[in-house]
């Protein structure tokens, strides 16, 4: 007998991190998964999730994701304790190595841009990362703008060959 539940989409996002880019240089990413409770993933799957203050650490050759916030599932018994605690991230022996020696360089930290769904389980990417100079955004927002005065240029140039 099918099971009543629809299943969930393949890849869909349940949370991001926009501003990572804005605030980052993001270089490698990659795939990990992640140790919640039953009542995290309901609140996950609803979308009550940030990342937007949430970074990884390296800790005794186990990576955790600190300060991600997951708002308390709505129906559950309120014993869920701390929705900012560590959560720890399930990635390979190898993967934590290469991970150790991306992270040398000072200035390197490991953010994460994304929470979703893959195959039924939840997922988080995580990108090595180094800050950004505040010349380095202002770059970034000329360089933005210009773009949107060429498509916005070349459509209305679009417009009036017709």
């Amino acid at each position: 007998m099918p099971s009543a539940r629809k299943p969930d989409s393949e890849g869909r996002d349940l949370a991001g991190n926009r501003a990572a880019a804005h605030e980052y240089h993001l270089h490698h990413r990659l795939e990990a998964g992640i140790v919640l409770t039953g009542a995290e993933v309901k609140s996950a799957r609803e979308g009550r999730v940030s990342l937007k203050e949430a970074f990884a650490k390296l800790q005794n050759g186990e990576v955790f994701l600190l300060n991600a916030h997951f708002t308390p599932y709505s129906n559950s018994d309120g014993k869920d304790g701390d929705p900012c605690r560590p959560r720890k991230l399930l990635l390979h022996r190898r993967e934590i190595r290469k991970l150790a020696k991306e992270m040398e360089p000072a200035g390197t930290t490991l953010v994460p841009t994304r929470l979703y769904l893959k195959s039924g389980r939840i997922k988080v990417e995580l990108a090595v990362a180094r800050g950004k100079k505040q010349y380095d955004k202002r770059e970034d927002s000329r360089r933005r703008e210009a773009d949107r005065e060429i498509a916005r240029a070349t459509s209305d140039r679009a417009r009036h060959l017709r």
